[in-house]
């Protein structure tokens, strides 16, 4: 299997890189967890694989222990921020409203969250 060539105009990409602004909260040799700019709920992050994929399904293929890193990373964060519970989830594709391809877990936590989901 080849690994995907990012896109040049991947917001992800760039903000691992640091060419586009984020307020990180935690960053790893593997991955980059920052606020959404968008949040669905009082506390929301996102956690992103370092290396680009377009989705949780492609990064679970070509690189699993960074997945696990997401994770990892997501637990650590909730930790920090002592929250009681969190919702970890993947949008993938764009039938499930995934609107950056690249990897990325959404954490969110900070209020009752209801089942089923949206």
């Amino acid at each position: 299997m080849t690994t995907p060539v990012p896109p040049d105009d991947c917001i992800f990409c760039k903000i691992v890189a640091g060419d586009l602004p984020a307020e990180v909260v935690h960053a790893s040799d593997s991955s980059v967890a920052f606020k959404d700019l968008n949040p669905q709920a009082p506390t929301h992050f996102l956690v992103i694989p370092r290396s680009h994929y377009a989705n949780a399904a492609e990064l679970a293929v070509h690189e699993p222990s960074a997945l696990a890193d997401l994770f990892t990373t997501a637990r650590d964060v909730a930790e920090e921020k002592g929250l009681e519970g969190y919702r970890a989830v993947f949008n993938t594709g764009a039938a499930a409203q995934q609107t950056v391809f690249h990897a990325h877990l959404h954490v969110l936590a900070g209020r009752e969250l209801t089942w089923p989901p949206g």
